[in-house]
């Protein structure tokens, strides 16, 4: 209760300028979404807002713009959508109905298959481009032997980047 007391006489006067070091902490998620939909709010009519996290699924909710330290180094930093699309590994996961006996083969070298789940009348894949690859090619192969449900490109969490940025420059640090 204290802390949203804190929070309230905080923004109350609806400050030009927030600075906030892990806001969610302590909360349940009903009180946690009511604070972030009041800094959203807050972002919307032109608060500039900064905190300090490590809940990168909070990152991605409220965030525009990143900047990651690491061992008091910043390491990385750009807008959310724009870190994302960097870290992307050209991964596709597809549903799909149909007998697949021989979908390695015909998927043949120019894709890798990461995983391929073929337990339920559903069944999916994940896929990564290999030599450059695009959509089509591999929509084409599929779409000549089965029926397409779902076809989604993995796009990393902040989570995701997080992690291997912060593991490559640790490695990095070691040499």
């Amino acid at each position: 209760m204290a802390q949203k007391v804190q929070f309230i006489t905080t923004v109350i006067h609806r400050p030009k300028l927030l600075i906030f070091d892990e806001p969610f902490s302590g909360f349940d998620p009903i009180n946690t979404n009511l604070l972030k939909n009041e800094i959203l709010e807050l972002k919307k009519n032109g608060t500039t807002i900064i905190f300090s996290t490590h809940n990168m699924s909070s990152v991605e909710e409220i965030c525009d713009h990143i900047a990651l330290i690491n061992q008091s180094k910043k390491i990385l930093d750009g807008q959310i959508d724009q870190v994302k699309e960097r870290f992307k590994t050209n991964t596709f996961e597809i549903t799909y109905r149909g007998e697949t006996p021989s979908l390695r083969h015909q998927l043949g070298s120019q894709f890798n298959v990461l995983e391929h789940n073929e337990s339920s009348q559903l069944k999916q894949i994940k896929v990564q481009f290999l030599n450059g690859n695009s959509n089509n090619e591999l929509l084409r192969v599929l779409m000549n032997q089965f029926e397409i449900v779902s076809f989604k490109e993995i796009i990393p969490s902040m989570n995701d980047v997080f992690i291997h940025v912060v593991e490559e420059n640790n490695r990095a640090n070691k040499q």
